[in-house]
This record gives structure tokens, C-alpha cells and sequence, in this order.
């Protein structure tokens, strides 16, 4: 399978954080989240992918092309969806749209013009007077509307009204319909990532937990719940994080089997969510 986004042994140094030489790559046809707590290196990633920070070493390639040498080519063929609103307040959805279009050679007015109406954006309204909501529904806009074959979004979901967020993933599902294009979304929000992702990249301090198809996490890792009389130094090695208290202990394993085959029927496993994960990950 091709790859879309390859990021090879990336590292970036700041005086109190350190990307870790961190690797994971994504094919075409895929949505894979990107998950962390905050401060875990999230954003410092993407803004490395899209050359708005320095590296201090490791290769990025997208569409197989080095994404500093091919800077110009390679930004024309993504569609950039950030958390924030970096669009100019005072100016028109249509004027902003007039400065940001003749940036991309493959430029489609009528698309535009489709999801203003789908989303239903007023032309004429200032960016300022929009909600969170609509800000972010205007940058949806302009990503999808110039045959991006990459979505790069950055927490784009924070802060919005599940019915909305719901809208989103339903529009990113649609995308990837089109076998050529693949979608990277950073979210802290992994209830959406469940329903669509392919893949889940985890990132914590700086430093990948894994990167690995959604469906061999869910089915690896699991909730064991069972009495504290079961817990001694030796036992507590097997789990990732435990949490315990008067009634028992809840901990998270990533070798199912295992704990099947050394705690036998005392304990229950349950399936986790990647929000499970995260956290028993993050606390240990």
C-alpha cells in the first residue's frame, strides 16, 4: 500500500519538552487518530509535518515527497483544519475566501459553494460575528475544496456540540470513500475517533505508545477487575496502571491471554475504550 504520510525518527528539542525520534506512518484510504494528553507532543507534531516549526532531525514524507524540499507542492495538496480561527475577523467569508483560493492550482468554486450551502454559511458575514461552530465549518470548507488528498486536523471537534461533531466525522467518513485520500485527526475526544478511525497513534511525553490498526487495540488491551487480595508485587508487574480501591481494583492490561492464563476466573476483562487506555496509559 502507498503511503500518504511517513514520519521516520523525528525529533524535536525545546527547552522543557522533547519529541522523542517518534515513527508512525499512515496509507491511503484511512483516518487515523491521534491521541495524547495535553502537552504530549500532539500539536509540536503536526506543526513539524507542516514545516511551521524546525526539526531537529528525521525525515517527513508526504505523497511520498519530502515535505521540506517539496514544501510548495506537497502544502497544495492538503487541507488544513485547525482548532483555532487564524482567518482574517474583519474581512467576509467570501473575501477571505478570495485571498485564500488562488493559493491552490486545483481550486473547485462549486465545491465551495456546495458545502456553504450544506453548512449553512452566509457568504456575506463577517468571520467575526460566526460561533465557534460555523469558524469551524468555514475551515472545513476551504480544506475540502481544493482536491486535498490529506486532512491534517488539529483538535478540530474541542469545544463543539455533539451534533456538530457527529456532522464532521460523518463529512470525513465520506471523504475516504475516495481511495487516494486519508484523513489525520489530533483529537483529545476519543469517543469520535471510535467511530471512524482506522488506526490510533498514541502519543504520551513526547514518545509513541503504539501506532496500530483501532481494532487489534481494542481487541489486545482489556479492563481487569478483581479483588486487591489478588495484587502483590509480582502480579501488579503485568498491568500498565492500576487503579485501586475498598471494593477491588480495576487495571489495564495489553495481553489479554496472559491474565486469562494467570488469574484464571477471578477476574473479569472487559473490552476498553481508547479513553481507558489513555488514561491507565498516562497514570499508570
Amino acid at each position: 500500500m502507498d503511503k500518504i504520510l511517513e514520519v521516520k525518527n523525528l525529533r524535536k528539542e525545546y527547552k522543557d519538552f522533547l519529541l522523542n525520534n517518534i515513527s508512525f506512518d499512515l496509507q491511503k484510504g484511512y483516518i487515523m487518530g491521534f491521541i495524547g494528553p495535553n502537552g504530549s507532543g500532539k500539536s509540536t507534531t503536526i506543526k513539524l509535518i507542516m514545516n511551521l516549526v524546525k526539526r531537529n532531525q528525521g525525515e517527513i514524507k508526504i505523497f511520498e515527497l519530502d515535505n521540506i524540499q517539496n514544501e510548495k507542492e506537497v502544502k497544495n495538496r492538503i487541507g488544513f483544519v485547525y482548532d483555532e480561527n487564524y482567518y482574517y475577523e474583519e474581512l467576509s467569508i467570501e473575501s477571505m475566501k478570495k485571498i485564500i483560493s488562488p493559493f491552490y492550482t486545483e481550486w473547485d468554486e462549486n465545491i465551495f459553494k456546495r458545502y456553504l450551502k450544506e453548512f449553512n454559511l452566509d457568504p456575506k458575514k463577517k468571520i467575526k460575528t460566526l460561533s465557534k461552530g460555523m469558524k469551524m465549518k468555514f475551515s472545513l470548507a476551504i480544506a475540502l475544496s481544493h482536491n486535498a488528498q490529506l486532512i491534517l486536523m488539529d483538535e478540530p471537534t474541542s469545544g463543539l456540540d455533539p451534533v456538530f461533531r457527529r456532522e464532521i466525522l460523518d463529512i470525513l467518513y465520506s471523504l475516504i470513500q475516495d481511495e487516494n485520500k486519508s484523513v489525520f485527526f489530533s483529537t483529545h475526544i476519543t469517543t469520535d475517533l471510535e467511530k471512524i478511525a482506522d488506526y490510533i497513534t498514541f502519543i504520551n511525553n513526547g514518545n509513541i505508545v503504539f501506532s496500530m490498526p483501532k481494532d487489534d487495540i481494542l481487541d489486545n488491551y482489556g479492563i481487569v477487575k478483581g479483588s486487591n487480595e489478588l495484587l502483590d508485587y509480582n502480579t501488579k508487574k503485568e498491568f500498565i496502571g492500576i487503579h485501586q480501591n475498598s471494593f477491588g481494583f480495576e487495571a489495564l492490561t495489553d495481553n489479554i491471554q496472559k491474565i486469562r492464563r494467570q488469574f484464571s476466573s477471578n477476574v473479569l476483562i472487559e473490552r476498553p475504550t481508547l479513553e481507558d487506555i489513555m488514561v491507565y496509559s498516562v497514570r499508570g
